[in-house]
């Protein structure tokens, strides 16, 4: 049994819906900011941890490259910006599109978190076993759709229903 004009008409708008969000997600997530949103700010315990990776002089300073890396340092990225990379969309049936990412914090970027939300670590250090998330995550939401972008939907879907 084929498709009707109708079902492949809403299939080939939310094919064509698709790309164009997950281009405003990336777009978006290297803005460091949801659609009409300012991301909160790292917090001090975030950049000491992440400095910790840095290579440091004899005398504990960080080198000159290193102190750049960690000024440098925007909230929700990490050294891989793997997040920003695989933001995708699927297609769910023939009226729906889903936008997101595969990656496990995903979620926790886009809701925040709670320190211990998500159980307690496997290493058990001296201190005893660690939360997870360490410490609290802001939520700093990265999908969803801008004023322009609802606009830019309306008339892709307007394109394809008038043929035009």
């Amino acid at each position: 049994m084929s498709a009707s004009p109708c079902a492949r008409q809403t299939c080939a708008t939310c094919a064509a819906l698709g790309p164009a969000l997950v281009g405003e997600g990336g777009e978006r997530k290297n803005k460091r900011g949801a659609p009409e949103a300012a991301w909160a700010p790292n917090r001090a315990v975030t950049l000491v941890r992440y400095s910790s990776m840095f290579a440091r002089k004899k005398d504990g300073e960080l080198t000159k490259r290193s102190a750049a890396k960690l000024a440098a340092k925007k909230p929700g990225t990490g050294e891989t910006r793997a997040l920003a990379t695989t933001i995708n969309y699927q297609l769910q049936d023939d009226d729906a599109v889903a936008i997101g990412s595969p990656m496990i914090y995903a979620g926790a970027v886009h809701y925040g978190a709670k320190s211990g939300e998500f159980g307690f670590g496997f290493y058990v250090t001296r201190a005893g076993s660690f939360p997870l998330p360490w410490g609290d995550i802001p939520a700093r939401p990265f999908l969803g759709a801008s004023d322009d972008d609802k606009a830019n939907i309306v008339d892709l879907v307007h394109t394809y229903l008038m043929g035009t």
